[in-house]
């Protein structure tokens, strides 16, 4: 279950939170253990750093939020066994600044002591701002100023926790599920890491996945959406599929995606990256985007490989 450490936590000194306990093992003879894992999750007000530490929850980790990090030290002790932690904190945290998150940070880090990332989630402001808007919930810095104002303070005052994050994740256009499948793919808990792969479509109207590594443009091939009586379908539907297929420049087109991404995986896993978000699009992101995206993400299972789907159009027309 998910606790919070902002209200009754005990106040300690900097040495008694952590100070010592690194030459614990030492002076006692025992082995130092591995390094605690450790996931910081910050960002801004409202895009959603609740959900992302209850989809770390979800996936092992014993979650905290608004916990002060002067307290890390008591709660993961190197060589100790223990869960792995997720902790929330954010301009809401008792004592938060940006300067002493960082010093701290340094300090627990220092030695390899914690296996510690940053998580910095984020949000267009006007988007924000609907959200706030919408809720009717106070942002918390915008007690006394307009809520774009305080949107906007928020935003100077947490990027340089932005810029010294480990991962950036933009929720503008991310659902809560994708979120819980972005984060899976980055923090699972494995003994051997896995690499697993998102294939995602899209329309170019809309704009670019904001989390997509790799991008394939699928807009050259003959059209669909031109043809009556495939204009209402989707990708999904075979005769909508074989109809993009038969373009001359399909197969080509193909065989030289796999064959950029074939050597390129392996090397992915080798250099420990985790999650790999590949995104094909097309104009309306309805037809041929959709039917790349299927084909790809066939073609990576039938090669061993993890895989989600997301059909981004097509699952948000959904859900209107």
């Amino acid at each position: 279950m998910m606790t919070d450490g902002s209200c009754d936590a005990p106040q300690s000194s900097g040495e008694s939170a952590g100070g010592d306990d690194a030459g614990e093992g030492r002076e006692s003879g025992r082995p130092a253990g591995p390094p605690g894992k450790v996931v910081l999750i910050t960002g801004m007000s409202g895009a959603g750093k609740t959900l992302a530490l209850k989809a770390l929850e979800d996936l092992g980790y014993e979650a905290v939020d608004n916990l002060p990090l002067s307290l890390l030290g008591l709660l993961v002790r190197p060589g100790e066994p223990g869960r792995p932690l997720a902790i929330g904190i954010d301009i809401r945290t008792r004592g938060f600044g940006v300067s002493s998150m960082l010093t701290e940070m340094d300090r627990l880090m220092h030695g390899r002591r914690l296996d510690m990332r940053l998580l910095f989630v984020d949000c267009d402001d006007d988007v924000l701002g609907r959200r706030y808007t919408e809720t009717r919930r106070r942002h918390p810095l915008a007690v006394d100023r307009p809520l774009i104002d305080g949107i906007r303070h928020e935003r100077e005052l947490v990027s340089p926790l932005k810029a010294r994050a480990d991962l950036v994740v933009d929720t503008t256009s991310l659902p809560p599920g994708e979120l819980k499948r972005f984060l899976a793919g980055h923090f699972r808990l494995e003994a051997k890491p896995s690499l697993v792969v998102f294939v995602t479509s899209f329309s170019y109207r809309r704009g670019l996945p904001r989390e997509a590594d790799l991008v394939f443009d699928s807009r050259f091939l003959a059209n669909p959406h031109y043809v009556a009586q495939l204009r209402p379908l989707t990708g999904r539907d075979p005769r909508v599929a074989e109809y993009v297929e038969n373009d001359p420049g399909f197969g080509q087109f193909f065989g030289a995606l796999a064959a950029l991404l074939e050597p390129l995986l392996p090397r992915f896993t080798a250099e420990g990256k985790s999650y790999l978000t590949i995104a094909v699009g097309c104009t309306g992101g309805r037809h041929r985007s959709v039917v790349i995206a299927e084909k790809l993400a066939q073609w990576l299972r039938d090669h061993g490989q993890a895989v989600d789907l997301r059909h981004r159009e097509l699952e948000e027309g959904e859900m209107k």
